[in-house]
């Protein structure tokens, strides 16, 4: 016996990289996996939400979650290797990006309102492009 659509809606997300699977009120449930623009050798920005935190839930596979600190620009990049089934609330007006491995999945928990006009990016310098290698390498050995 199937479950009427109208009490229970069951979504998933197979592909690359980010996508929204339910909205709901003030908020959004997305899926996050690999895409090669987040290899470490690629990242070249790091984003901030100016509005709201945002929750990170990894899953399967690996991830490891980049954040800058400063304020306009990023100063430094420290990374935490996101252990499965742990939640991670990255604060509101925090840098941040991720690597993640191939068969990685995380869940992403954000405010629905969530877009590029109050998210910014910010480029990173060759030096913390170099940190997030070094990071990536020192982390997955």
């Amino acid at each position: 016996m199937s479950i009427p659509s109208s009490l229970l809606d069951v979504q998933q997300y197979t592909g690359d990289g980010y996508r929204p699977i339910i909205d709901f009120g003030a908020w959004r449930v997305a899926i996050l996996r690999y895409h090669p623009d987040l290899e470490p050798n690629v990242i070249s920005t790091m984003q901030r939400h100016d509005e709201t935190d945002e929750v990170f839930i990894l899953l399967e596979g690996h991830c490891i979650l980049f954040i800058g600190e400063g304020t306009e620009e990023v100063t430094t990049v420290s990374a935490e290797d996101m252990q499965p089934k742990l939640a991670y609330n990255v604060k509101r007006g925090a840098w941040h990006t991720h690597t993640l491995s191939r068969d990685a999945t995380v869940l992403i928990v954000e405010n629905r309102d969530t877009q590029a006009a109050n998210s910014p990016t910010t480029p990173l310098s060759a030096r913390h492009r170099a940190m997030i290698r070094e990071l990536t390498d020192q982390l997955w050995r």
